[in-house]
């Protein structure tokens, strides 16, 4: 599935979190992200060429984000970003956090 083709739909709860089959599926089309806590979050662990590619990429990932209206966590070090990706309002995952994870495999810093 292209995720990158969707917008995030916002959710505030009142719809069932994904299933550990159905974050498999989704996970087929991802490149290099893992699921953790039990299926309940997305991380994939970017590395770059210095910390101001990092950054770069950080701000990037801040302004898509905000576009979607799904906000990532994240953790920068030196030259690499960690990011998990999990719907708050459900506790797990949603097509949001796979929408949000193929949308940032595609920003122009991530291969920096």
């Amino acid at each position: 599935m292209d995720f990158t083709t969707k917008r995030c739909v916002p959710c505030e709860g009142g719809i069932p979190k994904m299933t550990a089959a159905q974050v498999d599926e989704g996970l087929r089309s991802l490149e290099g992200w893992d699921a953790r806590l039990d299926a309940t979050q997305l991380h994939k662990h970017y590395r770059f060429k210095d910390f101001r590619k990092a950054i770069a990429f950080v701000n990037a990932m801040a302004d898509l984000a905000e576009d979607e209206g799904h906000h990532p966590d994240f953790s920068v070090h030196y030259s690499a970003v960690d990011v998990t990706l999990w719907t708050h309002a459900i506790g797990g995952l949603s097509e949001n956090d796979f929408i949000v994870a193929a949308k940032l495999d595609r920003l122009p810093a991530s291969r920096a």
